[in-house]
């Protein structure tokens, strides 16, 4: 299956239903009176967030979404049918962004999460509504109110709870591979990794999501090599995993490249918590990794892991570190919720 993280698409809701003119017919009933019964309602266009999906694929090929219009009132008092609603599944941690690509409209984080996204019309009013003591044979009827419609973009930011981080050929797609059971493309030259890419990790009795993105290069925040459009699978994460290849020369330069372009990027990624590794160990010498680690030390200005994901030495204190922070923040949201749910619950009278 193809991998599609955003698409544009025209979204309608349905019309609602004329009203009905019709009187009663009836032996030995020679004034029945009106009996038009009104329209239907238009149908909604819903979107809902669903487990399973991990692209937008399905709206490749298919970008007109209407909804039903609502049937017609009928004589007998019989108001007509609501229309059918068009849903919109969509994976979990889909955006649904205005024409502009900026305004918010909805943001789908939990799976079974439904938002109406256009509200049908209502229906019009049969004859029989306009019935009075003054005018008992009324022909006036409601023709039904229109639908809304408007362009949105869906934007597609995986949940993942690690973000995996570094230039081309730092050794991402070899540790993720080497951590879970996901199979990225692996190769001896930059940009393998073209989408993308999602694991579940095991430390101990814990498990966690990485998300593996392609590689930065200089420049990136200007559309350089492949940009920064899915730096934000990674801003939904609650730590950023720094690997650095160790078989460069310059390991401060490849360090402050990814700095550079997360400030620029923008998003909150360079406030975001981050492990620093340095990577492909088992090509250095025990001097090289110490001098190369020093160095790194400094521009980073935090511990420095070391690590060769090929060969799996360093990893499982890599993953361990990655855990603890993941642990901590998952207590502090559930403190979070729950002095929320408080506050709710024991709000104060205001006098």
């Amino acid at each position: 299956m193809k991998f599609l993280d955003q698409c544009k698409i025209y979204l309608r809701s349905g019309d609602g239903g004329p009203g009905a003119v019709a009187f009663r017919r009836e032996k030995f009933i020679p004034f029945g009176g009106p009996d038009g019964g009104n329209g239907g309602r238009g149908g909604d266009v819903v979107i809902e967030a669903v487990d399973g999906l991990n692209t937008l694929i399905d709206y490749r090929y298919q970008q007109h979404f209407k909804a039903k219009k609502g049937d017609h009132g009928m004589g007998s008092s019989r108001n007509g049918a609501r229309g059918a609603d068009v849903v919109l599944r969509v994976p979990v941690g889909t955006q649904v962004l205005d024409e502009d690509q900026e305004t918010v409209i909805a943001d789908m984080t939990e799976a079974g999460q439904r938002i109406v996204l256009l509200k049908g019309g209502d229906g019009g009013y049969g004859n029989e509504h306009f019935k009075t003591s003054t005018n008992r044979a009324p022909r006036n009827f409601g023709p039904g109110w229109p639908g809304e419609e408007r362009w949105v973009w869906l934007r597609l930011k995986l949940i993942a709870d690690a973000g995996l981080l570094g230039l081309p050929n730092a050794g991402k797609s070899t540790f993720l591979a080497a951590v879970s059971r996901a199979r990225p493309k692996i190769a001896d030259y930059p940009f393998t990794t073209l989408v993308p890419n999602l694991g579940v990790v095991k430390a101990g009795e814990e498990e966690f999501v990485i998300a593996d993105i392609p590689g930065l290069i200089e420049g990136a925040h200007e559309g350089h090599g492949l940009g920064t459009r899915f730096l934000g699978h990674v801003e939904r994460t609650r730590v950023l995993l720094h690997l650095i290849d160790g078989t460069q020369e310059d390991v401060q330069l490849a360090y402050r490249t990814i700095r550079r372009e997360l400030r620029m990027y923008g998003g909150g990624l360079a406030d975001k918590k981050e492990i620093v590794v340095l990577n492909k160990v088992d090509a250095l010498t025990e001097e090289e990794i110490e001098f190369k680690r020093t160095k790194l030390r400094r521009s980073a200005k935090k511990p420095v892991f070391v690590m060769s994901g090929a060969a799996g030495e360093g990893v499982q204190e890599v993953l361990y570190a990655l855990l603890n922070i993941i642990k901590e923040g998952r207590a502090q949201e559930g403190m979070a919720a729950e002095e929320a749910a408080y506050r709710a619950r024991y709000r104060p009278i205001e006098e």
